[in-house]
């Protein structure tokens, strides 16, 4: 079984305003974090974002055909699907 390998933590120095510095606080206090926990969480997962947006990949012919006709002819709308789309959202309630 391979082993992580264990990397030594670094220094990550950043300047904000008092209402930026207050926010990110207020938001890592209701989570019970750290200031810097929170900031590396939420920057490590707009970085993932951010590269998984830039990601190429490629298809043969077949399976590019195979994806232009599911996107021109989609499934029929199920009752389930109704209801998935009639669903609030978390943060909407």
């Amino acid at each position: 079984m391979a082993h992580a390998q264990i990397q030594e933590p670094v220094t990550i120095s950043i300047r904000a305003r008092k209402r930026q510095r207050d926010l990110i606080d207020q938001a890592a206090e209701r989570l019970g974090r750290s200031r810097s926990d929170f900031m590396l969480e939420a920057s490590c997962r707009e970085a993932q974002d951010v590269l998984i947006d830039q990601t190429f990949f490629t298809v043969n012919a077949k399976t590019f055909k195979w994806f232009q006709d599911m996107m021109a002819n989609p499934l029929p709308t199920t009752d389930a699907l109704r209801r998935l789309l009639l669903t609030k959202a978390p943060w909407d309630k």
